[in-house]
C-alpha cells in the first residue's frame, strides 16, 4: 500500500472514531439522580466524595482525584476545590480505588473504598513530601506533569483488558504509537528504529535484567500486584541512563493494609496465578503481598508425551511497614525457574531436536524513605540480582536452505547441530534518591547509583552451521559464533544525577538536568545534559519539548536482549567506548472532549559509537579463505568477502526520525461503553557502517494500531486489537553456492565441497557480504486479536470469564522468511524460495478471574 493510500484510510478510521465518540457523548445522560423515596435496589447509583489534606490538615486545592474501578475498568477524573473537597456521582456500586496527586507531593491512594447502591460514601486523602519516583507519576493513560513528551502510562486494568496480550505489559506496549515487537513470539520491543538492548526495565528501583519469562513468551510481571507500568520512549529524565533508546518504570503495589487477608486467582494463556495479601500484624500502616505463578499445561502434556516441555514457575513477595509517619520500609523479591527437557521427531525418518534449558531469576531488595524535616525526603534502595541461563540446542535435521540439485527426497541430507550457551548476570546495586522540596513551585533531584556486576557468557557450538544472514554473529547460533567461548567480565558502573523541577509560571514546567555516567569496562566517565518543557497553551492543550544527550555503556548484561554477540574479554584492550544517542522530541496533546485526547508527536535521534562487530582483516580473510580446498569450477563458492566478526567496534552511527499521531478514549463517566486507542506511526532509521548506509534492523516505515474496548451491558465486556504495519528489513539470498565440510578423508580442518549419496554437489543458500546487509523488505504484518469478558452479576462481580483469540483471522504473517532450495530440472543448481515464518497462528484461550 501506498503511503498516500494508508494516510488517507488513517485519517477516515479517526474522523470515524471521532463521529462515534461524538455520538455515544450526545447519547449520554445528562446525570442521574438519586430518588430517597423508594427503597434501594442494586441499579441506584452510589456517591463517593472527600477530601484531600496535608499533613497539618490544611485543605489541598488542585489536586487530581481519580477513581477507578478495577472490575468494569470504569475511571473518572476531577481536581480538589479550594477547601480541599471532590464529589463523584452517579457512580456503579462496587470497589473502587481513590487516588489524589499533585506536583511536589506523594500520590496517595485508598485501594478499596466499597460503594453502596443508593448512598454516599466519604474518604479523606492525606498528601505528604513526594519521594522521588512518585512525585509526578499518573496512574492511567495520563503522562506525568512534569515529564517529557514521550512518557505514556497503562494502568494494569488495561493490561488485563487488552485483546491479545495474555495479560502481559510488553504486548500491551506494542500497540502504542512508536513501539513494536521484535517478531510475533518475542516480548521484546524496539522502540523508535532501536534495538531491544536499547530498552531499560526498572522495578522499584531496581534494573531489571531479564524481565521476560518462556523465551520471551510472557512478562516477568503479573499485572494483579503492580501499581503502575510507565514508558519513556525517549527524552527521558536524567534520572535513568545507561540506554540509548526507552525507560519501563514498574511501580509494584503494597498489600491491601485494610484487611487481615485477600486475594485474587486467575488462569490464563500461558499460566496460572494466585495473589495474597493483607495488613502486617502490629503496625497500624503496614502490609503484606505474596504471588506465585506457574504454568500448568506442561503438567498435562507431560504426563501424555513423557517430555518436559518448556515451563516456568515464580514467586514475589513484598512487604511494607511505616515505622514513623512518612518512614517507610519496603522488602521485597523475587524468585523465578524457568525450564526444558523436550524431544521432538522431525517428519524424516531420523529427524530429531532436543532442547534442554534452565533459567534462574532471582532478586532481593531493601528500600527504605524518609523524611528530613519537612522539605527533604531520601530513599535509599539496596538490591541484589542474579540471572543465570543454560541452553542447549541438538538436532539432527534435514535443512530446507541445503540440497543437490535433483527431485528425490534424499537430496536434502541430513545435518548435525549442537549449539550450547551459559549467561550469568550478578548485580549488586546500590542506588540513592533525595528530593528537596525548595518551594511549592521548585523540586531538586539528585542522587545516585552503583552497579558491582560480574557477568559471564560461553559458548559451544559444534556442528554443520547453515548461514542465514551476511551477518554471522546473531545469538541465536550464527555461523560467524566462536566454536569455543569462555568470557567473564567483572566491573562497576553507575550514574549520578541532578534535576531541578521549576514552575516557572502558571503554564510553564521545566526540568534541567544533567547525569554523569561511568563505566568501568569502557574506562570513561561521560556527562549527559538534558531538558525537558511542558506549556499549557490552554485549558486543553499541552506542548511537551524535550532532548539530551543519553549513552549506553558495552557489557554482557546488555547482550541479554541482544540480537548479535559481541565477545567482550578485551574490551578494554579494544578501547571500546559508550554507545551515544542525541534525542529532540516535540509533542502536543489536546483534550477534543471529556475522555477524548488527541496527541502528536515528532522525534529526531542522532546515534554514534555505535558497537557493532568488525570487518575481518585482510590477514584474516587470508587465513580463512585458506582453507577451502575447491576445484576450480567451484571457487565462485569461496566466499572471499570480508565477513562481519564478533569482535567488537565502535564502528556504526545512524538516525531515527519520525512522526506519531494517536487518539485515545477513556470512560469519563459510567455510561461510556467505547474505550481504547488508535494510533499511526510514520519513521525511518537508518545505520552507517561497513562503508554504506542501509535501512536499520529495525525500521518500520508505518505502523497502525487500534485497541479497543466495547462494554454493551455490565456483564460483557468485547475488546479488539487490530495491527497493520510495515515489514522490517531483512537480507535475502542472493543465490547459491556448494556447501563446505571439513575433509570426510582426513584429520585436517581444511574445508572440501560437500556431495551426497550420489557425489552430487550439495547447494546452499548465499547470503553475499556486509552490502547485502537490510537490502530487501518483509511484507506486510497484519493481525486481529479478539478478547470477549463476562462478569456474573450473580456471583457479585468477583468472578471474570474470558475467551481471548489470537490471529483471529488466522493470518500467515511473517515474522522472517525461511529459504529453501527447490528442485530445477532446467539447471545444474536449485532455485531458492522463501515462505513465512515465525508466526502465530489462530490460537484460542480461555480464563478466568477470581477476586476473595
Amino acid at each position: 500500500m501506498r503511503p498516500s493510500a494508508l494516510l488517507a484510510v488513517l485519517m477516515g478510521l479517526v474522523w470515524a472514531a471521532s463521529l462515534v465518540t461524538a455520538s455515544l457523548s450526545a447519547a449520554q445522560p445528562s446525570g442521574l439522580r438519586q430518588s430517597v423515596e423508594h427503597p434501594q435496589t442494586p441499579d441506584e447509583p452510589a456517591t463517593l466524595a472527600g477530601v484531600v489534606q496535608d499533613e497539618s490538615g490544611a485543605a489541598v486545592p488542585g489536586a487530581t482525584v481519580t477513581i477507578l474501578n478495577p472490575t468494569t475498568g470504569q475511571r473518572r477524573e476531577a481536581q480538589s476545590s479550594e477547601q480541599g473537597l471532590f464529589r463523584f456521582s452517579g457512580l456503579v456500586s462496587g470497589r473502587y480505588s481513590v487516588t489524589a496527586q499533585l506536583f511536589g507531593f506523594e500520590r496517595v491512594e485508598v485501594h478499596d473504598a466499597v460503594l453502596a447502591p443508593g448512598r454516599e460514601t466519604s474518604v479523606r486523602l492525606e498528601m505528604r513530601i513526594a519521594p522521588l519516583n512518585e512525585a509526578v507519576s499518573v496512574k492511567g493513560t495520563s503522562a506525568p506533569i512534569s515529564a517529557g513528551p514521550s512518557t505514556i502510562a497503562v494502568s494494569p486494568v488495561e493490561v488485563r483488558r487488552v485483546a491479545g496480550a495474555a495479560d502481559n505489559i510488553f504486548r500491551v506496549l506494542q500497540t502504542l504509537p512508536g513501539v513494536s515487537a521484535v517478531n510475533d513470539f518475542d516480548s521484546r520491543l524496539t522502540v523508535r528504529g532501536g534495538g531491544p538492548d536499547q530498552n531499560l526495565t526498572m522495578m522499584d528501583g531496581v534494573e531489571i535484567h531479564n524481565p521476560f519469562r518462556l523465551f520471551g513468551l510472557t512478562s516477568a510481571f503479573n499485572p494483579a500486584t503492580v501499581d503502575r507500568f510507565e514508558l519513556t520512549a525517549g527524552g527521558f529524565s536524567a534520572k535513568y541512563g545507561d540506554r540509548l533508546s526507552s525507560i519501563l518504570v514498574v511501580e509494584n503495589r503494597d498489600g491491601a493494609a485494610n484487611k487481615s487477608l485477600a486475594g485474587t486467582g486467575a488462569l490464563s494463556l500461558t499460566d496460572g496465578n494466585l495473589v495474597a495479601e493483607g495488613r502486617t500484624p502490629g503496625f497500624e500502616n503496614g502490609s503484606w503481598l505474596v504471588t506465585g505463578r506457574r504454568t500448568y499445561y506442561d503438567l498435562i502434556a507431560g504426563s501424555l508425551t513423557d517430555t518436559h516441555l518448556p515451563s516456568f514457575a515464580d514467586v514475589q513477595a513484598r512487604a511494607v511497614w511505616e515505622l514513623r509517619p512518612g518512614q517507610r520500609l519496603t522488602v521485597f523479591g523475587l524468585r523465578s525457574l524457568e525450564s526444558t527437557d523436550a524431544t521432538f521427531n522431525g517428519s524424516t525418518p531420523g529427524e530429531r531436536l532436543k532442547l534442554l534449558s534452565s533459567t534462574h531469576n532471582d532478586l532481593a531488595a531493601v528500600a527504605f524513605a524518609s523524611p528530613i524535616g519537612t522539605r527533604v525526603l531520601t530513599k535509599t534502595t539496596v538490591s541484589w540480582y542474579r540471572d543465570r541461563e543454560q541452553d542447549e540446542f541438538n538436532g539432527d535435521l534435514h535443512s530446507g536452505a541445503q540440497r543437490s540439485n535433483r527431485p528425490e527426497a534424499d537430496a536434502t541430507p541430513p545435518s548435525n547441530s549442537i549449539i550450547a550457551r551459559g549467561v550469568a548476570v550478578r548485580d549488586v546495586a546500590v542506588r540513592e534518591e533525595l528530593t528537596i522540596k525548595a518551594s511549592d513551585t521548585h523540586v531538586v533531584e539528585t542522587g545516585f547509583e552503583n552497579h558491582a556486576l560480574e557477568t559471564g557468557w560461553d559458548w559451544r557450538i559444534a556442528g554443520d552451521p547453515v548461514a542465514n544472514s551476511p551477518n554471522g554473529t546473531g545469538v541465536r547460533g550464527g555461523f560467524g559464533l566462536p566454536p569455543v567461548l569462555d568470557s567473564t567480565r567483572n566491573n562497576q558502573r553507575g550514574g549520578v544525577w541532578l534535576t531541578d523541577r521549576w514552575a516557572l509560571t502558571r503554564r510553564l514546567r521545566a526540568e534541567p538536568g544533567v547525569r554523569i555516567d561511568w563505566s568501568g569496562l569502557a574506562g570513561e566517565i561521560i556527562a549527559s545534559p538534558r531538558m525537558a518543557l511542558i506549556e499549557d497553551v490552554d485549558a486543553n492543550t499541552k506542548l511537551r519539548v524535550a532532548g539530551g544527550l543519553f549513552t549506553q555503556s558495552p557489557g554482557y548484561e546488555k547482550l541479554l536482549q541482544s540480537d548479535y554477540f559481541f565477545d567482550l574479554s578485551d574490551a578494554a584492550v579494544l578501547h571500546l567506548k559508550s554507545e551515544r544517542a542525541w534525542h529532540a522530541v516535540i509533542g502536543v496533546e489536546r483534550a477534543i472532549s471529556p475522555g477524548l485526547t488527541a496527541h502528536a508527536e515528532g522525534y529526531y535521534k542522532r546515534f554514534d559509537r555505535l558497537i557493532v562487530g568488525r570487518l575481518e582483516t585482510s590477514a584474516e580473510a587470508v587465513d580463512r579463505i585458506g582453507v577451502y580446498h575447491f576445484p576450480p569450477d567451484f571457487s565462485d563458492s569461496i566466499p572471499r568477502a570480508p565477513q562481519i566478526t564478533t569482535i567488537p567496534s565502535n564502528g556504526a552511527s545512524g538516525r531515527a526520525y519520525g512522526l506519531e499521531l494517536s487518539l485515545a478514549r477513556q470512560a469519563p463517566s459510567p455510561s461510556t461503553r467505547l474505550t481504547g486507542w488508535i494510533s499511526y506511526a510514520l519513521g525511518k532509521a537508518e545505520t552507517t557502517a561497513y562503508g554504506r548506509t542501509f535501512a536499520s534492523d529495525y525500521d518500520r516505515r508505518h505502523a497502525l494500531s487500534l485497541a479497543a474496548v466495547y462494554q454493551p451491558t455490565r456483564l460483557l465486556e468485547l475488546a479488539t486489537t487490530v495491527r497493520v504495519q510495515s515489514g522490517f528489513p531483512y537480507s535475502p539470498p542472493v543465490g547459491v553456492r556448494v556447501a563446505a565440510v571439513q575433509d570426510p578423508n582426513t584429520s585436517s580442518t581444511e574445508l572440501v565441497p560437500q556431495r551426497d549419496s550420489r557425489g552430487l554437489p550439495v547447494w546452499t543458500a548465499a547470503y553475499g557480504d556486509s552490502t547485502n546487509l537490510n537490502s530487501g523488505r518483509l511484507p506486510i504484518f497484519a493481525r486481529v486479536d479478539f478478547r470477549a469478558t463476562f462478569r456474573p452479576h450473580w456471583m457479585n462481580n468477583r468472578w471474570q470469564l474470558y475467551v481471548d483469540v489470537i490471529n483471529l483471522l488466522n493470518r500467515e504473517n511473517a515474522a522472517s522468511l525461511d529459504t529453501h532450495l527447490a528442485y530445477d530440472p532446467l539447471a545444474d543448481r536449485p532455485r531458492v524460495t522463501t515462505a513465512p515464518a515465525g508466526s502465530f497462528p489462530v490460537l484460542p484461550s480461555l480464563g478466568v478471574r477470581v477476586t476473595f
